[in-house]
């Protein structure tokens, strides 16, 4: 009979070859003609539940993708119930050229494991799986109550997970949601996150003439839709970082003097994250440090822009038409709905004559802020120290997470964010990867906090 941290050291290699299983499996959830691929993530995930000795493990059909569930409640009612939240599905791997190996053949490399999903979010949900596994196939206790719920939508906003959520709020009941899908904030560097920001993402559409026109014949003539697009996206922020979208900022809860010191004892490098960006330097709103700027306070990107001739060569083409998408990052107190409203009204306000707008919200989510004194944060806090040999450090993380709001929202459940990621890890980006170090320790710093509660 062994504890679950030596089944767990003995069976690495064995962990690799199944996360390995899961990562070949392409399960893109923004493209319908993956969809079977997702479907057959979900039936992989699933299978696992079962094959760890849990209960009540199905597949649940949605609207969209499947949600997959399982349990094991036999600690008894005086011990704590957890909620063990995952997503098996995966960023598209675009630009295919710029990977060093195909996305969906992990490969290892400098003891790292390079393969979409490999960070976000199929190795760090494989921990807990593994985790669990360690005390029921061992023979150990398994001191608190648990539920599993692993979805397969979380990258295009969890549409389906919040009204399962509302449906079955009995059936997922629990004390407190694990999740990990968030990073550490450096190597070595255990960390929990307490606070992410919200999220609100719109398309915007510009039309102008009901072609596209020879730009020598009608070049200085007619409105260009794309030029039309770049300047009402210049005037979004002004020279100092600053969102100029009137309202924006009404409801953002400063940063206080605390949480500002907290921010600058963090272990952060300028230098070092430049370099790592290639970047001469950093930019941001004014008169906030970058790692301020990062997650503590709101920001907005342009994510895509695109119109006219795309092609290989020139083609003097004055378009019809140009897109972008474009999203804001939240803080406490902002609400996604209302900066929706307050951007398509300032869109509207400042478009140039000649031309036409649409303008469409996509997913979004609300901001979390996590009380530092739950009970579960401190177990977890430990169960780093104990496995990494050094003292956690909290901090705020700029990405957002939207179904933590509805766990606490719906579920009253306050949500403990274990990372085990890096920033450093591309995900999203070509030649995503995870540390082998990072998914063993995961793994026992998984079944380090289940011992502790």
């Amino acid at each position: 009979m062994s504890t679950p941290l030596e089944y767990i050291q003995a069976r690495q290699d064995e962990f690799k070859e199944q996360l390995f299983q899961l990562l070949r499996i392409p399960s893109i959830s923004a493209d319908a003609k993956y969809k079977k691929d997702v479907h057959r993530a979900a039936e992989f995930v699933a299978g696992q539940l079962k094959h760890i000795g849990l209960d009540n493990v199905s597949v649940e059909k949605t609207d969209g993708h499947p949600i997959v569930l399982g349990d094991h409640l036999h600690a008894g009612p005086d011990k704590p119930t957890i909620l063990i939240y995952g997503h098996y599905d995966v960023q598209p791997p675009d630009p295919l050229e710029k990977w060093e190996t195909p996305p969906f053949e992990p490969t290892v490399r400098d003891g790292k494991i390079y393969a979409r999903g490999a960070s976000d979010d199929k190795g760090q949900m494989f921990t807990h799986i593994k985790a669990i596994e360690s005390f029921l196939k061992s023979g150990t206790e398994l001191p608190a109550n648990i539920k599993f719920i692993i979805e397969g939508e979380e990258e295009i906003g969890s549409p389906s997970l919040v009204p399962f959520l509302a449906s079955n709020k009995e059936r997922l009941k629990c004390d407190m949601v694990l999740v990990s899908d968030t990073a550490m904030f450096a190597k070595d560097t255990p960390s929990i996150t307490y606070g992410l920001r919200g999220l609100m993402y719109i398309e915007v559409e510009v039309t102008g003439p009901n072609r596209d026109l020879h730009s020598g014949v009608y070049g200085g003539g007619v409105q260009n839709p794309a030029n039309a697009l770049c300047e009402m996206i210049v005037k979004m922020k002004d020279e100092n970082g600053v969102i100029q979208i009137p309202g924006f900022y009404d409801r953002v809860r400063p940063l206080s003097e605390l949480e500002r010191e907290a921010y600058a004892k963090l272990p952060f490098d300028q230098d070092a994250y430049n370099r790592e960006l290639k970047i001469e330097e950093a930019f941001g709103e004014k008169g906030y440090s970058t790692l301020e700027r990062v997650s503590g306070r709101p920001s907005l990107d342009v994510n895509g822009i695109w119109g006219g001739y795309l092609g290989e060569g020139a083609k003097t083409v004055l378009p019809s038409r140009a897109n972008a998408k474009i999203s804001a990052r939240l803080v406490p107190d902002q609400d996604p709905k209302e900066i929706f409203r307050l951007m398509e009204k300032y869109l509207h306000e400042i478009k140039p004559p000649g031309v036409e707008i649409q303008v469409t919200e996509h997913h979004g989510g609300h901001p979390v802020l996590v009380d530092l004194a739950f009970y579960g944060l401190k177990a977890a806090a430990k169960a780093f120290k104990d496995v990494y040999g050094k003292e956690a450090l909290f901090a705020r993380e700029g990405g957002s997470i939207p179904i933590v709001a509805d766990f606490a929202k719906t579920l009253n459940a306050t949500t403990i964010l274990m990372g085990f990621g890096l920033n450093s890890d591309s995900i999203h980006s070509p030649n995503e990867h995870f540390h082998l170090k990072d998914f063993e320790r995961g793994m026992k710093t998984s079944a380090r906090f289940f011992e502790l509660l």
